[in-house]
């Protein structure tokens, strides 16, 4: 072990966290060579095999499990020492590390590229994905700050709305309730729906809404992407719920908003951190900027402090 490198643990902790080299080496922007020569030398340097592949799964050994544990560790504390530093060279250098769910990639890039423009010193790295799959990055660690709609789990995280997240309902330009006011949410119900996935924020507001008046949409088809559901509708395959700012960042081109009753739905984007956890001067920076800059853009003042049991 003595010498294995701090590159190679953190090649090592990447596919022991994602079960995959293709996508150890896409999240640290090396080439799937440069990473199975590294652990190839890693193994080596442990004198045991640390994983069996079987298909395309990877599955690691004891002597694997315990060197996970331990490259997490040390990477940990590195990390611990890097705010250290940071925290005495205030926002000179340092690194943010944010995941955002899908629909506020509309508007993320945009607010870092603000605050990297006003620190240029500090590194950023933006990670876009699904509500599901944030809730893994939370428990594991793994980001600074996280954007999502509603928050789950309270004791897990701390989390405070700092926007609007109004949800629209959305048809084909040439729908025949286009046009039509007060549309009564009985007729919306007997529409084909389009939805995201299974627990989605968007998906779980709606059903909320119709279970509410004892009513059921019909769920037609199910897509994984805001893009794919936009496509959809103007294809004329069925209506849907989407974020105000998907329509925002789409402009021209978009579907009809139909005026339904109990419509907008309105939720919160919210900026989110495990609780406990030490936040760096980086990390606190950016979300004070969130906050003052929804504060100077937003039409109301934002919502305060919310732990709600809502899923994201």
């Amino acid at each position: 072990m003595r010498h294995a490198t701090f590159r190679q643990l953190e090649i090592f902790e990447a596919i022991a966290r994602l079960g995959s080299f293709t996508r150890a080496s896409e999240e640290l922007f090396l080439t799937q060579p440069t990473v199975s020569m590294q652990i190839k030398k890693l193994t080596g340097a442990v004198g045991q095999p640390l994983y069996e592949q079987i298909g395309k799964k990877i599955h690691l050994t004891d002597v694997g499990l315990e060197l996970a544990r331990t490259a997490r560790e040390i990477i940990a504390a590195l990390e611990r020492m890097d705010m250290s530093v940071a925290q005495v060279q205030g926002l000179q250098k340092g690194r943010l590390r944010l995941a955002v769910v899908t629909t506020a990639k509309y508007f993320a890039p945009t607010l870092l590229g603000e605050f990297s423009r006003l620190h240029p010193g500090i590194a950023v790295s933006l990670k876009v994905t699904n509500r599901e799959r944030v809730m893994e990055r939370v428990t594991e660690n793994l980001d600074d700050l996280y954007i999502i709609s509603e928050p789950f789990d309270e004791q897990l995280l701390d989390a405070e709305a700092f926007v609007d997240n109004p949800l629209l309902v959305l048809a084909p330009k040439d729908h025949p309730l286009a046009g039509r006011r007060r549309i009564a949410l009985e007729q919306l119900a007997r529409e084909p729906f389009l939805m995201r996935e299974q627990g989605s924020g968007t998906r779980l507001a709606v059903e909320e809404l119709f279970a509410a008046h004892g009513l059921k949409p019909q769920f037609r088809m199910e897509l994984g992407s805001n893009e794919a559901i936009k496509q959809a509708i103007l294809a004329g395959l069925g209506i849907s719920v989407l974020s105000r700012h998907v329509l925002v960042a789409n402009g021209s081109g978009d579907p009809a908003v139909l005026d339904v009753v109990g419509f907008p739905i309105v939720r919160h984007w919210h900026i989110a951190h495990p609780r406990g956890k030490q936040l760096s001067v980086a990390a606190l920076a950016f979300r004070q900027f969130l906050l003052d800059a929804a504060k100077q853009h937003a039409p109301r003042k934002p919502a305060a402090r919310l732990r709600s049991r809502r899923q994201a």
